[in-house]
């Protein structure tokens, strides 16, 4: 008969018959078991379990895998989150999360056993800034937890994710923007990427654009909506990110001309599909009339810029160029912050300010010319003499 032992701790300690030991708790009149290789592994679970307990650990709690949980979490954030955010949790969470972590309790999950997460994905090649996600997203779902009292404790606050190396924007300049739109012309997208530079818009703004957004009179295009990467069940488009996202743009001549000559094309293709054509409005959508997709739009600019002997960029590299072009040329920042979006100038600073280093040299000039004291000679006035009664 295996012989039992008591711990230290609150809890009892057993070893059985198999060499293995086995501690046991009671937690809300109901008991929890935890199996080891040692009786230290035994005694220091007990003694993490009491801490727990002390701090609010409910039987439910300690019951539940990481798994159960992040599953609920996603039930309860789904109404407060834009649909593709909350695509991206649930990737993650069944992707990377659940394979490693998701069958551990939340009551034996330790800080450690996360770092060591963290650092495998590292090691298989996952890159920093997916890790530095995946940290976030089991962060808030166990704070979560915490809040719900099934654990005491945040395990991810004594944890280190890797941060993210800060990349380099990358953009085309003036002489690049030529050579790509001319490899487009002629091209079905040719329009898509002249209106991507001349306005900045998302790739997703522009996927999104409806004709009646388009004020042909006013020369105005007011973005008010965007393209869904993915969950296209519940429909095409979502909000915008932002209040300020919602905007109007005016265009240029030449570019509502370009529009014009786009909307022609379009109606040919109309009638070459017939009945197969899906009307949404849209200005750029696919050959059947239903939204570009996003993947498909990727191999296509990547083709173009081979042809236009370019090296490579991503499609977003097009918003960053139209902040160059702006900057470069005067146009003042609170006119570009206004047509990418953003909701400060400040903003506009922080992300293009240091596009800006031409004009340190206007500044130091302009400034010196304010400053510096110019000597001018003022003749000298000719005093009579005067007599003054007394």
């Amino acid at each position: 008969m295996a012989k039992k032992r008591r711990g230290n701790l609150e809890g009892s300690i057993q070893q059985r018959p198999n060499g293995r030991w086995r501690a046991q708790m009671s937690l809300d009149g109901k008991r929890l078991s935890f199996s080891a290789k040692t009786r230290q592994e035994c005694q220091e679970w007990i003694k993490r379990t009491q801490q727990q307990m002390d701090a609010g650990l409910t039987f439910t709690g300690a019951q539940q895998t990481l798994l159960e949980l992040l599953e609920g979490w996603l039930l309860t954030i789904k109404p407060s989150i834009r649909p593709t955010t909350w695509y991206q949790y649930d990737m993650n969470i069944h992707r990377h999360i659940e394979p490693i972590l998701g069958r551990i309790r939340l009551k034996d999950l330790r800080p450690d056993q996360i770092q060591q997460f963290y650092e495998y994905k590292l090691k298989v090649g996952t890159g920093k800034r997916t890790v530095e996600v995946l940290h976030s997203t089991l962060h808030s779902a166990l704070e979560h937890a915490v809040k719900m009292g099934l654990i005491g404790r945040n395990p991810t606050d004594a944890t280190t994710p890797p941060r993210p190396e800060e990349k380099e924007m990358k953009f085309l300049d003036e002489g690049q923007v030529i050579r790509l739109l001319l490899a487009a012309r002629g091209g079905r997208n040719e329009v898509l990427y002249h209106l991507a530079i001349a306005t900045g818009l998302r790739e997703s703004e522009l996927l999104g654009l409806q004709w009646n957004d388009l004020d042909w009179q006013k020369r105005t295009l007011t973005v008010q909506r965007q393209a869904k990467r993915t969950g296209r069940k519940e429909g095409y488009f979502s909000p915008l990110k932002t209040r300020a996202g919602r905007r109007t743009i005016v265009l240029g001549l030449k570019t509502i001309e370009k529009l014009r000559e786009h909307l022609n094309q379009q109606e040919s293709e109309r009638l070459l599909v017939g009945d197969n054509w899906k009307d949404l409005d849209l200005i750029f959508p696919s050959s059947i009339g239903t939204p570009q997709g996003q993947h498909n739009l990727y191999n296509s600019f990547k083709e173009l810029l081979k042809q236009a002997g370019l090296p490579e960029f991503t499609f977003h590299a097009l918003r960053h160029s139209a902040a160059s072009l702006m900057l470069n040329h005067g146009v003042p920042v609170i006119v570009i912050s206004r047509r990418l979006g953003h909701s400060k100038a400040s903003i506009t600073l922080d992300i293009y300010g240091h596009l800006m280093p031409e004009m340190q040299n206007e500044a130091a000039e302009m400034i010196d010319d304010l400053i510096t004291p110019v000597e001018v000679e003022f003749p000298q006035l000719q005093v009579s003499e005067m007599t003054i009664d007394y």
